[in-house]
């Protein structure tokens, strides 16, 4: 499962890169034409390309460091970074989505003339290439949620080049510059919405909330369906990131040999690898030790608590 895991994350790493490189030609082509053509939806697509290249680069720092091996330090080892970079990845959208909002205002007050035939080729010029940005961010998008922040860049700047072909077409045919502001507030609207899904999951993780496809109930049941187990509970499940699940539990256990705790405890695991939940910490009780704690007497020998 290691191999696998490390695999997957140089794949990741080596797409992130390439992602990357191909933003990185867009925001320089929007920013320059965007000055040019004097489009404001241009330019707030180049703002937004720019975080793009911003969050990959972010994504990208933040698996090599996750890569690292726990220590004494950080039992854990560095898979919140990733986490971590997912939130300042929706931070960023947040803060590019109120500053376009703010121009496309100013905007409405102060129109300016607009190329539109040269922000129409830059335009769709953007499209094509993020197109391909995010097709190669789409396999790994759902895998973790560092890539999904990432991608969610992407898709929004995707989203974003439709609107300014689409506000350069029809300012291009009626005349009305105030087409410009207006499709960047909607752009706006599209990064702002991106910005609060991203940062929900992510405060949900920091805070320590439920995984998501975590069920209390079922995994209690299934757990509940092993011969030899009574009840479950102080029940606790948390994300450490969201391919990284750790789980602990007190577990009532009918009376019998403590070698014969082994094969229920293979079960237990088994069962919670179906939840895709494979860092466990339970805690075993016996019906007849008192409160269902197993204590030592002076000499070392089990005794009931």
């Amino acid at each position: 499962m290691a191999e696998n895991t490390k695999a997957h994350s140089h794949g990741s790493q080596k797409k992130l890169l390439l992602a990357m490189l191909l933003t990185g030609i867009i925001f320089v082509a929007e920013f320059i034409g965007g000055l040019t053509t004097g489009s404001l939806a241009l330019l707030s697509d180049s703002a937004h390309v720019f975080m793009d290249v911003f969050a990959l680069g972010l994504s990208y720092l933040a698996f090599r460091v996750a890569a690292k091996p726990a220590n004494d330090k950080h039992t854990y080892g560095y898979h919140r970074m990733q986490v971590l970079a997912a939130l300042v990845n929706g931070v960023t959208l947040l803060v590019i989505s109120i500053e376009i909002f703010r121009e496309a205002i100013i905007r409405f007050s102060n129109p300016q003339p607009i190329e539109t035939g040269l922000m129409l080729v830059i335009a769709v010029i953007g499209l094509v290439v993020n197109v391909i940005v995010a097709f190669v961010l789409h396999d790994h998008d759902h895998d973790d949620l560092n890539t999904r922040s990432a991608f969610l860049h992407v898709l929004g700047d995707t989203l974003a080049s439709v609107g300014v072909i689409v506000a350069g077409v029809l300012i291009h045919f009626t005349g009305l510059v105030i087409i410009d502001p207006l499709m960047s507030l909607a752009i706006s609207l599209l990064i702002l919405f991106s910005a609060g899904r991203l940062l929900k999951e992510t405060v949900h993780i920091l805070v320590e909330g439920m995984p998501e496809n975590i069920s209390v109930a079922e995994v209690t049941a299934s757990i509940k369906s092993i011969e030899g187990i009574l009840e479950v509970h102080d029940f606790h499940a948390w994300a450490i990131s969201p391919d990284y699940i750790a789980f602990s539990a007190h577990i009532h256990l009918e009376d019998q040999m403590l070698s014969q705790t082994n094969a229920i405890m293979e079960k237990v695991k088994a069962a919670l690898a179906k939840f895709n939940i494979h860092h466990t910490t339970i805690q075993f009780e016996c019906s007849n030790c008192g409160q269902g704690r197993v204590c030592l007497d002076d000499q070392g020998q089990t005794t009931s608590c």
